[in-house]
C-alpha cells in the first residue's frame, strides 16, 4: 500500500483543487492526512465529500449544531455550483439515513421520473432499432422530472433543525461573487467541448467567448444564484411550479435536433418516496441500503452473501483466489441485477427472493471451483408474482458524486447524487444542469418476445446503480460509505466493504486501494502499477483483463469509539471532523 499511497499522493497534489487561502485550517489538515493516506478523526461529527469548499461548507453546518440532513441541504446546492457535471439541482439522488434517537434505517427516493408522454419506443429509430448513446443522451430527448431538489426539501422537513434559507445561502453566494474553478471541473468541459458548445446557455457558461474555462478562473453563475434564491422563498414549489419549471420546459422542448416531452404537469406532481430499506446480514454486520428503483442494495448484498462462506479475510487481498471468488460473486449478482430489477412500482421484483439466504446458498456453492464461471445466468429466486423477464441491455456511463455524513446527534447519512452523464443531456436552465437520465432505461423493450423490466414507461424511474450504504452491528451504525462510477459503484461499494470488515484496513485504506471490478466477464484492474501482478493468475484462470484508469468516487465514514473519516485521492473531496 505504501507504493500506491505514494502515487496517490501525487496525483492529491496535481488536482489540488483550490489554492490553500480558500481552505480552512480543519480542511487543510483533512487534505494533507488524504494525501498521506491517512483518515481524518474526530469525536463528535464527520463529513466527507467530494469537493473541499463543499465539504467546508457542510461542516460549518455540523460545527453550529446542524444535522446531517442540514448538512445534506448545503452540500448538494454547492456540489451543483462546484461540479456540475456531476450533480446538481437537475437530476436525482437516493439517500439512506440512520436515525440517531429511533435507531430507524430510512431511505428517500428522489430518483427522476419518465415524463408522462414518453413513449417505450422513445429511444428507437423508424427502424425499431436502439439509437447510438449519445444521440440519445444529448438534447432535451433524455431528460427525466428532476428529484433533487424535492428530496432536498423532504429531508430537512423530516430531520433539519436550521432555517432552510440560511443552508441555500452559501451556495448562493459563492454563484453571485464567483468561485474558483477546480482543476476536474476544468477537465470535464475540456473532454465534452463539442457536446457541450451545441446549446448556447451551456456554451456561453463553460465556453465564455468561445474559449473553455479553465483551472483556476473565477467563474460566476447569476441564474444559479436566483433559482436559490427562489427555492429560499418558496421551497421547493418555487422549482416544480412557476418560472423555474417554465424554463426547464422550455428549454427540454426547444433543444436543437434532440427536444424532449417534459411538461409542467411531470414537475408539479413529482414527488420523493420513503421506501423500506434493503438489508442483508453479512458477518454479524447489517448492510443497509436503497431498494428498486436502485438496484445497489439488492447487488451489493448478493456480492456479499455469495462470498460469505469463503474465507476472505484468510485469503487476502494479494490472493488471486480471492479476486476469482468475489469477481465471479459480482458476475452472478449482475446477471440477476440485469433480469430482475426495475422500479418495483411497475415490474415485480422479487425483492425477498434475490437475497434469500436459500437462494444465495444454491448461488455461492457455484463459486466452488478453481476457474472463471463459463457464462453466469441469471438464478431463479422466488417471486411473488411470477414473470418471464428478458435480460435488460441499458447503459450506465460514469459520472454521479456522493457524501457521508455523521453528525453530533448521531444520525448519518449516506446520499449518491447525479445529472447521470457527464454533464447530463448538456442542457442548462437556471444555472444548473438537466439530466439525462432517461437513458437509464434499456432502449429495447423486449428480446424475442419477453419483456424487459427495464423498459421505458411514462411515469417510471430508471434503475439505477447508485449504492449509498450504511452498515450496522447490533443496530448502530459502523460505516457510512457510496461511490460515483455508473454500474462500476456496486463493486466499488462491496469491495470497501469488504476491505474494512473482513481486511480489516482503516477507512482511507480501503478506499485508496486499487480498484478491480468485474461485472459481465472481463476483469477491469486499475491502473495504479500494483495490479499487473494479478493478470496472468486471472488470465489463467479463464478470465479476459484489462487494465485501465477507473474513476471512483468513494467517500465514506467509520464509527466507532471515534469517527475516522476516508475520501477518494481520485477526486477532489476531502474529511473533516471535530
Amino acid at each position: 500500500m505504501s507504493v500506491l499511497t505514494r502515487i496517490f499522493a501525487v496525483l492529491a497534489v496535481t488536482l489540488s483543487p483550490v489554492s490553500a487561502q480558500d481552505l480552512t485550517p480543519a480542511a487543510t489538515v483533512a487534505l494533507d492526512a488524504r494525501n498521506s493516506g491517512k483518515p481524518t478523526t474526530a469525536q463528535k461529527w464527520m463529513i466527507s465529500t467530494a469537493n473541499p469548499i463543499a465539504a467546508q461548507i457542510g461542516a460549518d453546518i455540523l460545527r453550529q449544531g446542524g444535522t446531517a440532513a442540514d448538512a445534506m441541504v448545503a452540500v448538494q446546492a454547492t456540489l451543483g455550483l462546484l461540479e456540475p457535471q456531476s450533480s446538481g439541482l437537475g437530476g436525482g439522488a437516493f439517500l439512506v439515513w440512520y436515525d440517531g434517537a429511533t435507531g430507524k434505517v430510512t431511505t428517500l427516493d428522489g430518483r427522476e421520473t419518465a415524463p408522462l408522454a414518453a413513449t417505450p419506443t422513445l429511444f428507437q429509430d423508424e427502424n425499431g432499432e436502439p439509437l447510438k448513446f449519445f444521440d440519445a443522451v444529448v438534447g432535451g430527448r433524455s431528460v427525466g422530472t428532476p428529484g433533487t431538489p424535492m428530496l432536498m426539501a423532504q429531508a430537512h422537513k423530516k430531520w433539519g433543525n436550521q432555517p432552510w434559507p440560511d443552508l441555500l445561502a452559501p451556495a448562493k453566494s459563492l454563484a453571485a461573487d464567483g468561485f474558483t474553478v477546480s482543476p476536474r471541473m476544468a477537465e470535464s468541459v475540456s473532454a465534452d467541448l463539442e457536446r457541450l458548445s451545441r446549446f448556447p446557455a451551456t456554451a456561453a457558461y463553460f465556453l465564455p467567448k468561445g474559449t473553455a474555462i479553465k483551472s483556476g478562473d473565477t467563474l460566476k453563475n447569476q441564474p444559479y444564484a436566483e433559482t436559490l434564491s427562489a427555492l429560499q422563498s418558496g421551497g421547493p414549489t418555487a422549482f416544480y411550479t412557476g418560472k423555474i419549471a417554465q424554463n426547464i420546459v422550455a428549454t427540454v422542448h426547444t433543444a436543437a435536433g434532440n427536444p424532449g416531452v417534459l411538461s409542467l404537469v411531470d414537475l408539479a406532481i413529482y414527488k420523493v418516496k420513503t421506501r423500506a430499506p434493503v438489508c442483508v446480514n453479512y458477518r454479524g454486520f447489517d448492510v443497509c441500503g436503497m431498494g428498486p428503483p436502485s438496484s445497489g442494495a439488492l447487488t451489493v448484498g448478493q456480492i456479499l452473501k455469495l462470498i460469505e462462506p469463503f474465507d476472505i479475510a484468510a485469503l487476502g487481498p494479494e490472493n488471486p483466489e480471492t479476486w476469482r471468488i468475489i469477481g465471479d460473486a459480482s458476475r452472478l449478482a449482475f446477471a440477476d441485477r440485469g433480469r430482475y430489477m426495475a422500479d418495483s412500482d411497475f415490474v415485480p421484483v422479487p425483492t425477498k427472493g434475490l437475497i434469500d439466504p436459500k437462494y444465495l446458498a444454491t448461488r455461492s456453492a457455484l463459486l466452488r471451483t478453481d476457474k472463471a464461471l463459463e457464462k453466469p445466468t441469471a438464478g431463479d429466486p422466488s417471486f411473488d408474482h411470477s414473470f418471464n423477464w428478458a435480460d435488460d441491455e441499458s447503459i450506465e456511463l460514469p459520472s454521479t458524486s456522493h457524501f457521508s455524513i455523521v453528525d453530533s446527534y448521531g444520525n448519518a447519512l449516506s446520499m449518491t447524487t447525479t445529472v447521470e452523464n457527464r454533464f447530463g443531456s448538456r442542457l442548462m436552465s437556471g444555472g444548473f444542469i438537466l439530466n439525462n437520465e432517461m437513458t437509464d432505461f434499456s432502449f429495447r423493450t423486449n428480446t424475442d418476445g419477453k419483456p424487459i423490466a427495464n423498459a421505458l414507461a411514462p411515469g417510471k424511474r430508471p434503475r439505477s446503480s447508485m449504492s449509498p450504504t450504511i452498515v450496522l452491528k447490533d443496530d448502530k451504525p459502523v460505516l457510512v460509505i457510496g461511490s460515483p462510477g455508473g454500474s462500476r459503484i456496486i463493486g466499488f461499494t462491496a469491495q470497501t466493504i469488504i476491505a474494512h470488515l473482513d481486511w480489516g484496513m482503516d477507512i482511507q485504506a480501503a478506499i485508496d486501494m486499487p480498484r478491480m471490478v468485474n461485472r459481465w466477464g472481463k476483469y477491469e484492474l486499475e491502473a495504479t502499477g500494483t495490479t499487473e501482478k494479478f493478470q496472468a493468475p486471472l488470465e489463467s484462470m479463464g478470465y479476459k483483463v484489462e487494465i485501465k484508469p477507473i474513476n471512483s468516487g468513494l467517500h465514506g465514514i467509520a464509527i466507532g469509539d471515534t469517527l475516522t473519516g476516508g475520501a477518494d485521492p481520485r477526486r477532489e473531496g476531502i474529511a473533516i471532523g471535530e
